[in-house]
């Protein structure tokens, strides 16, 4: 009696694009965007603003310069550039205003003016912001302007995903579903040390950014797991060269990551300014453990 197994066939078929030029645009597109989702606030100086911004186009540029160089999508590079132009446009327009303020964050430093003058009996006097002539100059800048370069963005990705071969409809859902997982860490990550510049600043924002972290962290994996995709990693359809420890490592990457968004929501409960950074620090490993959730799939998936 003879008895005879069989591996199951592996997969050569590309399904998916690991390309530099792609992560940076999800990168910059996804970091603009959830940047806006903090600034609509007007709760943050205008410094974060400036940093970020500064951050993203500077990603954006680095992305047209590999696309040109390396591997062009034209639809995708000529995008990258009007999110390069958007982003330094809306960082310039922030600049002229910067002496209107940001309206939330001054009504917060006048609160806490009054407060503490009540507490103490030293009066401030609050010099008015604006008024007379000076009104068209003091025009606060208006944060929709940010969100032109993320739509640019999008229509890049779209592009991007179509170009990575296999099913265009799931390279382009999980393309746009990288960029807002990678661009929603990297925001919470970066605002987490804004926290020791502006020490004022609710922890309203910061909730915001982790808890969208957890609403796309289903998204992004799920995306990953339909077929073609990770479980064919794991059942050897897909070789990842290494016996399929890469396959589990992502395993170990993606739950690691949301068992870190649950334990930030967690640190920002606790009443203590520590709490935050707390936060601040499991976000450094959700960042690192979210990049590999991403980019660890797209290697596997887009061997040869």
């Amino acid at each position: 009696m003879t008895c005879s197994w069989s591996r199951p066939e592996i997969v050569f078929r590309q399904v998916i694009e690991l390309d530099a030029a792609t992560v940076l645009l999800q990168w910059a597109t996804g970091g603009l965007l959830f940047m806006w989702v903090t600034t609509r606030r007007r709760e943050l100086s205008l410094g974060y603003g400036w940093l970020m911004r500064g951050i993203f186009i500077l990603l954006a540029a680095f992305g047209v310069v590999s696309g040109f160089r390396y591997g062009l999508v034209l639809g995708r590079e000529l995008a990258q550039i009007g999110v390069v132009v958007a982003a330094t446009v809306a960082l310039g327009m922030s600049v002229i205003q910067r002496k209107a303020g940001v309206s939330g964050h001054m009504a917060e430093h006048d609160r806490r003016s009054e407060r503490v003058a009540a507490m103490t009996g030293i009066e401030r006097t609050v010099e008015p912001r604006s008024g007379g002539a000076d009104t068209k100059a003091m025009t606060e800048f208006d944060p929709r302007l940010d969100l032109i370069a993320p739509v640019l963005g999008v229509v890049g990705l779209v592009f991007a995903g179509a170009a990575a071969g296999g099913n265009d409809a799931l390279a382009i859902a999980r393309t746009l579903a990288g960029a807002a997982f990678l661009g929603a860490v990297t925001d919470a990550m970066l605002l987490g040390h804004w926290y020791l510049v502006q020490p004022g600043l609710k922890r309203g924002a910061l909730v915001e950014l982790v808890r969208w972290v957890g609403y796309i962290w289903p998204v992004e994996v799920g995306l990953l797991l339909v077929p073609t995709g990770m479980i064919s990693v794991w059942t050897g359809a897909i070789d990842d060269g290494y016996q399929g420890i890469l396959g589990w490592f992502w395993g170990v990457s993606a739950i690691t990551t949301i068992v870190l968004v649950f334990l930030t929501m967690a640190a920002l409960k606790e009443r203590y300014y520590s709490a935050v950074m707390a936060a601040t620090g499991l976000l450094y490993l959700a960042i690192l453990t979210a990049f590999g959730t991403d980019l660890i799939a797209r290697a596997l998936l887009a061997s040869p």
